[in-house]
């Protein structure tokens, strides 16, 4: 189908100004980088989004989902067909016996909003998570976790939606949580909403908490630099980011893309960096890894596009 076509049938069920053509996805990427979207349309309802997936089945047209780009790396040469972007963002708390709440997040909130509105409720159980970047919807599909803590602990409930436009519910158990992976990594599914369940807490020993990550982010990871969050998993039997260290690789570069000299886990863009820079320096650090301690290192980023 021709571009001049498809974007006919787009504005059939988004308004117009929803729809962006061939739009560089480095400014819609945390790390900068990455080659024209065909097409990138914000969707912000359910039935749009039926009805965008429904559009693309029927006519065999390549779709990709994103959230707010934060752990993802785009190709230099763009996405073909549609990349939806999810406006889903709502909030909602419920109060359930004693302390608890439960906590009933669309997929499209950012982590750090969800944090600020639990802080100012005094609902507590968030703090450690409150500092990744990211929405809720690619936070559950990786299941995200920091100091200690992963989304998965806190998760009774996802809505979502397979690629027929079907809606499921899954438990906790159904997710299949693992190291910086579930049912969802797969991509077989749209992540619509999650429920949480969170308790009551005391607002200075929350915002208490929430500071002192910050300030341990701010001091241990690169965020002054363009980047995709952590760029590899740890291994099951080593902390990938401290061989890479031993292995003399913090600040190796590759054109504008570096390993970074503040956190070797995280490869960042010191300019104008390329994606085909950013997997050259990663491909590199993987061999080198392997062949100085025989240890197989994984992407931890998505990497869409070609």
């Amino acid at each position: 189908m021709e571009n001049e076509e498809i974007l006919e049938n787009l504005q059939k069920i988004v308004s117009k100004d929803k729809i962006k053509q061939n739009e560089l996805m480095k400014k819609h990427t945390s790390i900068k980088i990455g080659g024209p979207a065909d097409f990138l349309v914000e969707i912000s309802t359910i039935d749009e989004l039926k009805n965008i997936i429904q559009f693309t089945n029927n006519n065999k047209i390549p779709v990709n989902i994103i959230g707010n780009g934060s752990n993802v790396l785009v190709l230099d040469n763009g996405i073909r067909g549609i990349t939806i972007k999810l406006e889903f963002k709502e909030i909602k708390l419920e109060k359930l016996e004693e302390n608890k709440i439960q906590v009933i997040v669309e997929c499209g909130v950012p982590i750090g909003l969800l944090a600020q509105t639990l802080l100012k409720e005094e609902i507590c159980g968030f703090e450690e998570l409150s500092g990744i970047p990211g929405t809720i919807g690619g936070a559950i599909v990786m299941n995200a976790g920091a100091h200690g803590k992963e989304i998965k602990d806190i998760v009774t409930e996802i809505t979502a939606m397979d690629y027929n436009g079907i809606i499921h519910k899954f438990t906790n158990q159904e997710a299949q949580f693992s190291y910086r992976h579930s049912k969802f990594s797969n991509g077989k599914y749209i992540i619509l909403k999650t429920k949480f369940l969170l308790e009551k807490g005391k607002k200075e020993q929350i915002k208490e908490k929430m500071d002192e990550y910050a300030r341990y982010r701010k001091e241990k990871q690169p965020i002054e630099y363009p980047n995709a969050g952590s760029t590899f998993k740890r291994g099951e039997d080593f902390i990938t980011a401290k061989l890479i260290d031993n292995a003399g690789l913090r600040g190796y570069s590759i054109g504008k893309a570096q390993i970074s000299e503040k956190h070797a886990g995280f490869i960042i863009n010191t300019g104008d960096a390329t994606a085909q820079e950013i997997l050259q320096l990663a491909e590199y650090a993987k061999s080198q890894i392997y062949e100085k301690y025989k240890k197989k290192i994984e992407l931890e980023i998505k990497v869409i596009g070609e």
